[in-house]
């Protein structure tokens, strides 16, 4: 995420599904009430350099009250509250292993349930372009990373200290294994990575492949996109997710839109659904290090606005349900069907209620469909990227709860807690 969206150029090289519905025209956007936020977090030294950007639930395997959020705060660490958005734990970011290198920076988390008998919170450290892993037990969290770990997609520490580093990540299980799904930063790149238990406990992991998504594409008017940014950087991803019910993996390149392919990274990409700006010209300026738009030639869609950031995913039965993204460009979230060619169902918002403020630049989310205690037919959690009451010269981001229930009826969204279980 960068803190204001830009504009960028890119040329398609991958087959684009059809055009989707478009919402009538002047047709407003409904808004769901949050129920609860988390304390506010502040990047600044004060503030222990908090900076929120995504969320992932715990599920308790007998008693859903004791559920558990676990949030990323990049040079803050790791953030854990129960159901009521209190704080119960935090965890550090690692220090930097020499006094001219990069500290740790904790970007997304994912939960992934059953290995080797245990639950864990998987973590990408953009800082150290490394995982970070913890068993989830008794209501806490304990790092269990193996201390050899590698380095995700560098070789040596210089190049770490560069920043192309781990930076989106979402997990994935299948009869092989278990997985994580990890972007890397400033580039196109996605890695598959295998989970592997080491001993005294640790956890380890491998990269079994890459792939690269197209960083140009072609127009139908005969020219190449390309989306503007700085010299040497591809349109990069983020938010991600896995169908867990049918092995596909979803990705949100930020100036592009949202890719949809095989979670084992074989086969080819299908562009989902585009960004609005895609396809616009841009020229960077050094000195403003922004991007000055040109003339829109018409290939954007119709319901992202860049960045393209959070995608999560309701389950219902029989292999349905709801792709969920952030359109962190107009402070909105899209909702797609899981199912078929991924059909466009509308936009909502998340408004202000009662003491709790709306959500505005939120990088990522995450959504369960089964009972969590007081959320009795699920929970959508979004990060904030502009909590408040400001605090003048004070970053302050947080987390916002919001029923399942808010964002199905604005939307006519079905809602089913016993279609599927996370723990299967």
């Amino acid at each position: 995420m960068r803190p204001l969206p830009r504009l960028f150029l890119a040329a398609l090289t991958c087959s684009l599904v059809g055009a989707l519905s478009v919402p009538a025209s002047g047709q407003s956007i409904p808004s769901a009430d949050p129920e609860v936020e988390t304390p506010a977090l502040f990047d600044d030294e004060a503030g222990g350099n908090a900076n929120g950007d995504d969320p992932a639930i715990w599920v308790h395997p007998s008693r859903s009250g004791k559920s558990l959020v676990i949030a990323t705060a990049k040079e803050g660490g790791l953030y854990v509250y129960n159901l009521d958005a209190e704080q119960l734990q935090h965890l550090p970011a690692p220090a930097a292993p020499g006094p001219d290198d990069e500290g740790g920076r904790f970007n997304n988390v994912d939960v992934t349930y059953g290995f080797g008998g245990r639950d864990l919170a998987v973590v990408s450290d953009r800082g150290r372009d490394q995982l970070r892993i913890y068993a989830i037990a008794q209501g806490q969290l304990t790092d269990v990373t193996d201390p050899a770990a590698p380095f995700v997609f560098n070789t040596t520490q210089p190049q770490v200290n560069d920043g192309e580093t781990a930076y989106g990540l979402t997990t994935w299980k299948d009869s092989t294994g278990t997985y994580a799904l990890v972007s890397r930063r400033h580039t196109t790149s996605i890695g598959l990575v295998k989970l592997l238990p080491k001993p005294n406990g640790k956890v380890g992991y491998q990269v079994v492949r890459t792939l690269d998504l197209p960083a140009s594409f072609a127009l139908p008017n005969g020219q190449s996109w390309t989306p503007c940014d700085e010299p040497g950087r591809t349109p990069q991803v983020e938010g991600m997710v896995v169908d867990q019910q049918t092995d596909v993996l979803y990705a949100a390149q930020e100036d592009v839109g949202i890719w949809r392919m095989r979670a084992d990274l074989t086969g080819t990409p299908t562009l989902m659904d585009k960004v609005r700006d895609y396809g616009v010209p841009a020229t960077y300026d050094p000195a403003t290090e922004e991007c000055t738009p040109g003339v829109d030639p018409g290939y954007g869609g119709q319901h992202l606005s860049a960045d393209a950031e959070g995608l999560t995913i309701y389950y219902r039965d029989d292999q349905k349900g709801y792709l969920l993204a952030s359109s962190q460009g107009d402070n909105t979230f899209a909702a797609y069907r899981k199912e078929g060619s991924n059909a466009y169902l509308g936009q909502f918002r998340i408004g202000t209620h009662n003491s709790v403020d709306g959500v505005e630049h939120s990088d990522g989310s995450t959504v369960l469909n089964v009972p969590l205690g007081d959320f009795d037919e699920g929970l959508f959690i979004a990060h904030d990227g502009a909590n408040t009451p400001a605090v003048p010269d004070r970053e302050n981001t947080n987390f916002k709860f919001v029923g399942w229930e808010g964002i199905a009826d604005g939307l006519d969204l079905d809602i089913d807690t016993d279609g599927w279980d996370p723990r299967d």
